[in-house]
């Protein structure tokens, strides 16, 4: 986790793009990558925005509902469009679906993310204290 948030810290984002957007493929990281990383944004900013095209708008939506479901995300917002895309095979554009939706931290974000973050700490312990036992 910890490298995900050290990745996020030195990223060099041009003043274009907003900080805490997350453009989510459903192609290239696995689901739990988007949701831990939509947790940091979070945590720094407060909120974050997922955004995606085409097929990738089921995986958007998949890690929104994670979010909200677990009690840490509120929807604040959502934005449906279409955009035209260069394809090069056809040499002209394409137009594809886009979605943006922007969620928010819940009141009790900050306890809810402590208490993993001590859950998580106890199995490690536990895991090697067990290990420590089979030496």
């Amino acid at each position: 986790m910890e490298e995900i948030t050290d990745g996020v810290s030195n990223i060099n984002i041009p003043d274009s793009q907003k900080r805490n957007r997350i453009q989510v493929s459903n192609t290239k990281k696995p689901l739990f990558f988007y949701v831990n990383l939509a947790k940091r944004y979070m945590q720094q900013y407060n909120e974050v925005e997922l955004s995606a095209l085409g097929m990738a708008i089921a995986t958007v939506v998949t890690i929104a509902e994670i979010l909200k479901n677990n009690g840490l995300a509120l929807e604040k917002k959502i934005v449906t469009s279409t955009v035209d895309i260069k394809d090069d095979s056809r040499g002209r554009p394409v137009q594809k679906a886009k979605i943006e939706i922007l969620l928010g931290k819940t009141a009790n974000f900050d306890e809810l993310m402590a208490a993993a973050a001590e859950e998580r700490e106890v199995r490690e312990a536990e895991e090697q204290s067990r290990a420590e036992q089979k030496v």
